[in-house]
């Protein structure tokens, strides 16, 4: 299955691992990428030296294309931070929450990609008009940071937008190999993948995380800024429902990230056996499609899994034309 996406990013298949903060460390990267498709690091909830030893990790464990991804709207010292994750040997950079303008050409002069994260059509056009080489439309469905405007809807107009220019990757609500053929469809070059690839041995999460997961429905999860401020789809519980019946008034950006540590409930990027978590308090973003997800499967079989899906599914698509 060759795409422009696996062209331009050197790689087998047009899957992408998202590069979710708190759970996308080292161990699931490596495997994605090791798999044939692109495994990418969360680092929005690194320290500097901690993104630049899981770095060194991945390239521990595999030889093979992948990326690292930053909130543009966070870091400070952005450049620094870029050069440390070039020099790692990342051969993408991946920017959520605003488009990296101001080191496109850094990347650029050293031979790294730059993928911005686009909830809208505009974000799209603003992102290839500053030299993002691929964009990710990312509907609501999505967890994590997210928009307004449904997958289904936002993909094609993206397409229409920019594809012309850069290759378009769709996400959110993304979970099996039906989605990739839709997505391929619908004309994008490949998929961005997160809530699925959670329920993995291999993705780090906080206690209770994938069990909540895997026990969820679709409509489990809800668009609060309880957590950092900014719209995040996660799993409903009482610290959501106790902002929303507060009123729902976030401190600004990082602020409300800080308030919602401060209150015991943000432990995104601890292991397993922190200690004091309590999952029905805890920051446990997720998309719609977890309500289709009840088991752990590897992140190499799921990348497969995708793909053998989607090849199935695009088969069967084509024997209706008789």
């Amino acid at each position: 299955m060759r795409t422009r996406l696996t062209e331009i990013l050197k790689i087998e298949h047009p899957v992408m691992l998202a590069g979710m903060g708190g759970v996308s460390y080292h161990q699931v990267v490596a495997a994605v990428s090791e798999a044939g498709g692109f495994g990418c690091l969360g680092a929005s909830t690194m320290g500097h030296e901690e993104m630049v030893g899981e770095i060194e990790k991945v390239r521990g464990l595999t030889d093979r294309p992948f990326g690292v991804d930053l909130l543009t709207a966070a870091p400070q010292d952005l450049q620094a931070k870029v050069q440390d994750i070039i020099d790692g040997g990342a051969s993408v950079f991946v920017a959520g929450l605003g488009i990296p303008a101001e080191v496109v050409d850094q990347c650029h002069s050293q031979d790294v990609l730059v993928v911005n994260m686009c909830g809208k059509v505009s974000h799209a056009v603003r992102a290839v008009e500053a030299g993002c080489d691929v964009v990710v439309a990312q509907g609501t469905e999505a967890g994590g940071h997210t928009g307004q405007v449904a997958t289904m809807a936002l993909v094609p107009q993206v397409v229409d937008a920019v594809g012309a220019q850069v290759p378009v990757v769709a996400a959110g609500g993304l979970f099996d190999g039906r989605g990739l053929a839709a997505a391929l469809s619908l004309g994008a070059d490949g998929i961005w993948v997160g809530t699925r690839f959670i329920a993995t041995p291999e993705a780090r999460a906080v206690a209770g995380y994938k069990d909540r997961l895997l026990a969820g429905a679709e409509d489990a999860t809800t668009v609060t800024r309880a957590y950092t401020g900014k719209t995040c789809r996660v799993i409903r519980n009482s610290y959501t429902d106790e902002f929303a019946a507060s009123g729902g008034t976030p401190e600004p950006f990082p602020g409300q990230v800080l308030k919602s540590m401060g209150d015991g409930a943000n432990h995104l990027g601890c292991d397993a056996d922190e200690p004091g978590i309590d999952p029905d308090r805890e920051f446990m973003p997720a998309g719609q499609g977890m309500g289709a997800i009840d088991e752990l499967v590897p992140a190499a079989d799921l990348v497969r899994q995708f793909v053998a899906e989607a090849e199935a599914v695009l088969d069967r698509v084509a024997t209706l034309r008789g």
